[in-house]
């Protein structure tokens, strides 16, 4: 399941991408907050993406505000979230292949995102790609250590 978010600057993109979703029968689950307000904060959103994220092993997350940065940012203070800002589909591509990214993040002001075909291009391209493994998984661990130490110590040897 897809589960989408966005911030009182995302919603007209968001609306984009669940209709996408609908012509493609693809499931998704919508963060309804209080939509169109100044007050819905990025991070509540954030929260609540990841949380629904890491309910089901298969489930990835599409997070959106103004620049993608402060929601990818709050997004991945969520231990076993795995977010990318992603503005084209090659990096979409390899944040799942590589990095086994659970949560794309977008920015609805940036000018690549005023073409709605690029967003549906970028998600699909996010959706549609699969963790290679292998060499990755090693890469990932130590990723995995780091949210454990939660700060660094300068002492590598968690590595």
């Amino acid at each position: 399941m897809i589960i989408i978010g966005s911030d009182h600057t995302g919603i007209e993109l968001k609306n984009t991408l669940i209709d996408y979703m609908k012509k493609k029968k693809i499931e998704y689950y919508n963060i309804i907050t209080d939509e169109g307000k100044a007050d819905d904060d990025y991070p509540d959103i954030a929260y609540k993406i990841c949380e629904k994220v890491l309910e089901k092993n298969n489930n990835l997350g599409i997070a959106i505000c103004g620049t993608g940065i402060g929601i990818s940012i709050a997004c991945n203070k969520v231990e076993g979230i795995r977010a990318a800002l992603c503005t084209d589909e090659y990096m979409a591509q390899m944040s799942k292949r590589h990095n086994n990214a659970n949560v794309i993040c977008l920015g609805s002001r940036l000018e690549v995102f005023k073409n709605k075909n690029n967003a549906i291009n970028i998600v699909d391209s996010f959706i549609n790609n699969f963790y290679e493994g292998g060499r990755h998984d090693r890469r990932l661990q130590k990723i995995r250590n780091i949210e454990k130490l939660g700060k660094s110590t300068g002492d590598e040897s968690y590595i």
